[in-house]
Formats: C-alpha cells, sequence, structure tokens
C-alpha cells in the first residue's frame, strides 16, 4: 500500500491511498471524514458490482449510508443527471456534516464531485475510482465537470476530494476495452515528463496494460505521483497544470464529434490517439525528433490503442477545427496546444497557427 499526499496552497492536504484490498477498508478510511452519513452516488453497472462491499464497510465502521445511481456511460455528465443527483441529495437531507462519496470511473467522479461543489455551496467528497482511467487521472486533482453538446467538460468547478481510494483489486473486473483506456493516460503521464517511467512501461511494465496487478499498481503509484505533484503547484490549470491535457484539445475534438459515444471511442482511445497526433505535429513543426513521435505511436499501438485518425471514424478538418477552437484551453479564440520536444518533454503552445492545423489535420486523413 502507497499513500502519497496531494497539497497546495489553495485547498486542505488530502491522501492518495493505492493498494490492494481498500473497498474493505472504506469505511475506516471514511468514518474520521463523516460526521454524519455518506452518499454513495454509483452508476448502476458499478454498483450492482460493488455497492454492496462499499455500503458493507461503511455501515461496518459506523457510517450510515444512502445509495444514488445513473446510468452508465458518458451521456450521465449531463445537466439532466446533475440536476437528478441533487434533487436526491435534498430529497435525502444531506447537511454539510454529511460526505458524498464518488464510487465508479470518471463519469461518476466528475458527475458526483461537481453535485458536492454545488450542493450548499459545497460538502465534502471522497473519490472511490473503480476504473484505471479515474484511479489515474480524473480522481486526483478536483477537476469536476460535466459535458454540453459544444464540448467536454465545459460546465464544472474545481473541488478537491478529500480522499480517494485507488484500490487496484477492483480493476479485475474492467472490460478489456476500459482497461486500455485508461493504459492510455498511464502512458500519458511518462510522454509528459518521465522519460524512465515511460521506458518501463513500454518493456516490463507493459504487463499492466494486460491486467498485472504487480504492474498495475507500481502503474497507478507513478502516475499518481505525477499528477499530486502538478496539481500541487497549479491547482487550476494557470499554468503548469495544462501539460496534463496532453493528446485532450485533438482528442476531446475527435469526441465531441462522435458525440461522446463511448461504444465508438472511449475517452482514454481519444486521448491516445490525441498524443499520437499531438507527437506527430511536434515531429512535422521540427520541435521534437521524428523517432521520438514514431516511438510514442509505436508503444501506444503496442497496448491496443489507436494511432490514426481513420481508426475513429470520418472526420471533416474544418469542423474538427472549429471543436478545438472551443475547447476550454483556447485562449481568445486561438488555439493552445500540448506539444513536445520529446519524449518526457511536454510544452504548452499558445497561439498556435490555425491554418497549420488545419493542413496537418487534412493529412492526417481529415476532409478538407
Amino acid at each position: 500500500m502507497t499513500i502519497i499526499p496531494v497539497s497546495g496552497a489553495g485547498f486542505q492536504t488530502y491522501d492518495v491511498v493505492v493498494g490492494r484490498g481498500l473497498l474493505g477498508q472504506a469505511g475506516q478510511r471514511v468514518a474520521p471524514l463523516a460526521r454524519g452519513r455518506t452518499v454513495i452516488v454509483s452508476d448502476e453497472t458499478v454498483a450492482a458490482i460493488h455497492g454492496e462491499a462499499l455500503r458493507a464497510s461503511l455501515e461496518g465502521a459506523g457510517v450510515r449510508s444512502e445509495m444514488v445511481t445513473v446510468p452508465a456511460g458518458e451521456a450521465s455528465k449531463s445537466f439532466a443527471q446533475l440536476e437528478r443527483v441533487l434533487d436526491r441529495l435534498l430529497e435525502i437531507g444531506l447537511d454539510r456534516r454529511d460526505v458524498v462519496v464518488a464510487m465508479g470511473g470518471g463519469v461518476v467522479g466528475d458527475l458526483a464531485g461537481l453535485a458536492a461543489a454545488l450542493y450548499m455551496r459545497g460538502v465534502d467528497f471522497v473519490q472511490v475510482p473503480t476504473t484505471l482511467l479515474a484511479q489515474v487521472d480524473s480522481s486526483v486533482g478536483g477537476k469536476t465537470a460535466i459535458d454540453t453538446p459544444r464540448g467536454k467538460n465545459l460546465v464544472g468547478a474545481f473541488h478537491q476530494p478529500r480522499l480517494v481510494l485507488a484500490d487496484i483489486d477492483v480493476l479485475a473486473t474492467l472490460p478489456e476495452k476500459q482497461l486500455r483506456s485508461g493504459w492510455a493516460e498511464v502512458l500519458k503521464h511518462g510522454l509528459i515528463c518521465d522519460a524512465a517511467f515511460f521506458d518501463w512501461l513500454a518493456g516490463e511494465g507493459a504487463a499492466g496494460a494486460m491486467g498485472d496487478p504487480t504492474a498495475l499498481e507500481r502503474a497507478v503509484v507513478r502516475s499518481v505521483e505525477i499528477k499530486a505533484a502538478v496539481v500541487g503547484e497549479d491547482e487550476k490549470e494557470a499554468g503548469r497544470r495544462a501539460l496534463l491535457n496532453l493528446g485532450h484539445t485533438f482528442g476531446h475534438a475527435i469526441e465531441a464529434e462522435l458525440g461522446f459515444e463511448e461504444a465508438a471511442l472511449a475517452h482514454g482511445e481519444a486521448v491516445a490517439l490525441g498524443c499520437c497526433m499531438a507527437f506527430r505535429y511536434s515531429a512535422r513543426l521540427g520541435l521534437c525528433p521524428t523517432a521520438d513521435a514514431e516511438r510514442a505511436e509505436a508503444v501506444i499501438k503496442a497496448a491496443g490503442l489507436p494511432t490514426r485518425l481513420d481508426q475513429a471514424g470520418a472526420f471533416a478538418a474544418d469542423r474538427l477545427l472549429a471543436l478545438m477552437a472551443g475547447d476550454k484551453k483556447a485562449e481568445g479564440g486561438a488555439l493552445t496546444l500540448i506539444l513536445a520536444h520529446g519524449i518526457g518533454q511536454a510544452f504548452v503552445a499558445k497561439n498556435v497557427d490555425a491554418d497549420r492545423v488545419r493542413a496537418f489535420l487534412i493529412e492526417e486523413g481529415a476532409a478538407g
């Protein structure tokens, strides 16, 4: 078991606990935070698999709990489901001493976290991420949001959790597609700032992409360490935290054009494709060695993730460009991209020339 503290000037320090068997320990770890009771927010699929175990652990520690479920899938990150969750919290009579527990993947964590941020102007919440993607990315750092038809995560708030419990054992229940999706975010962390970590992921650590629990635990720990360090320096993405969005501007545009349909392209798959595109664009501009872009693509491909635009569908360059310009990282309508000087050397590029990006998208296979 590893405990990683997340601390910053603008929020209270909290722990991310990574290990095996943590679901059974949730009660004793949540009890000191829950002075009254908890409301568990989960999706229908996760609740059916892990809901009773979590409730039993909480009740065993003397913590009363209620369960609120939403449909599984990205479509639940919506105004309609946010209103429904908030209404249930009001119906239950949650007060400021109580705690919201988000148990699920990134969708549940984002939705429940935003509900906790809004309810009575903010109540405590705990993250119990049950997907690899959520364990290494969305559960840490306090970003909460819902999607709109105009883009992903455009309505939200920064609301840090009080505790994150990343139980490696629950990853054994993940479908292969979801495990690969999470592995994309692990690879992303190496590509951003840790070439040695990426080397390990490309070699011995690649077993984690196949579900090996020892490799998974090490991958989760290192990913959380990287994210915790960045979040501690820059909670609200005013500077260095933007690096964590490597692959996301390309990826989010592709997701938005597909209507955020998980069946078509999982979020991590979109990020993997976006990382490849960011490295290829960096190489096209002469910012990054072509060999590094090719190696990044080869490792991502070996993990069973998409690397080329035509693997996701057919797209129009102008439409993707418009979606990229509407991304929340854009400033004054100008494009901001996370590019790279090499593996482990990502940087923020502002005022990116839209015409050059359009030409690149056409090279990548988008219709002109």
